[in-house]
């Protein structure tokens, strides 16, 4: 399976991010891609909870996922939206941040909520608390296609390995990634990351990734690290987008997962022990 990563530069407006990423996606079609995967937050990127609740709207009003099922029907492809954020109905009045798996059909085959939440301090000018506005996920998805079994992740996610773990031995082929990552985080630990995942689970990582500096209408922004990764089970790196916006293809050889596996088989190599 021909697959592409589209690298985007979103500002906190749906509504101008959406032509963009429409166009890329034609272009991955173009390009041979049967599957096609957009990063974490594909509809846009604001540190004001106000903002957001301005402009996100339910699942089943969102202006996005609608324009990108039909254009996964169009196309007859599989998209992974990296994921969107979402109101809820939640008493809290959280949004989800979530990702949707859609069909060639245009069907929502599968949807992921993002478990682990950015509530980090990455220095005295960049602190983060993604669960004031986030309500966390409960649960790990391993979605079938005819092409692979696909284990959802998002962002943050990357840094709890037990998540990944838990997806391999659950038959993921194919980990997806999708992030809008830090740009001092992301330098120092993005690609480190994607790849001890691929090698401790023999699956394949796509990480579609948000890039660039994210304009606000407040003024403010946040940057992100880019870098777009496809890694092999083996850990190599197929291919790096670097930190244009775009897009990057990769294709898909199942085998080489099956190879890692057979040559280092950790996934069943689980012991019992005791403490600390």
């Amino acid at each position: 399976m021909r697959s592409a990563l589209i690298q985007l530069t979103v500002s906190d407006d749906p509504v101008a991010n959406l032509p963009v990423t429409l166009d890329l996606v034609r272009q991955a079609v173009a390009g041979g891609a049967g599957f096609v995967l957009t990063p974490e937050l594909t509809n846009g990127l604001s540190s004001s909870r106000a903002f957001q609740r301005g402009v996100f709207r339910h699942e089943e009003e969102d202006a996005t996922l609608a324009a990108l099922r039909a254009e996964a029907k169009a196309a007859g492809i599989w998209l992974l939206i990296g994921s969107l954020g979402l109101l809820t109905h939640d008493a809290d009045g959280r949004f989800a941040n979530r990702s949707l798996l859609v069909g060639p059909d245009g069907g929502i085959a599968a949807r992921y909520d993002k478990i682990h939440m950015f509530d980090v301090n990455v220095s005295a000018t960049e602190v983060y608390r993604e669960s004031e506005g986030y309500r966390p996920g409960t649960r790990a998805v391993v979605a079938e296609t005819p092409f692979a079994r696909l284990g959802m992740s998002v962002c943050y996610d990357v840094r709890f390995p037990a998540l990944y773990r838990r997806l391999a031995q659950g038959g993921a082929q194919v980990i997806t990634v999708p992030a809008a990552f830090n740009h001092i985080t992301g330098a120092a630990h993005w690609e480190t990351l994607l790849r001890a995942r691929a090698i401790e689970t023999g699956c394949f990582v796509l990480a579609p990734a948000q890039t660039g500096f994210h304009p606000e209408a407040n003024g403010k922004g946040r940057r992100t690290h880019g870098h777009s990764l496809a890694i092999a089970p083996w850990g190599e790196v197929l291919a790096d987008a670097g930190t244009a916006p775009g897009m990057t293809f990769v294709d898909l050889d199942l085998a080489r997962v099956e190879e890692a596996r057979h040559r280092v088989p950790s996934l069943s190599h689980d012991r019992d022990f005791d403490g600390p």
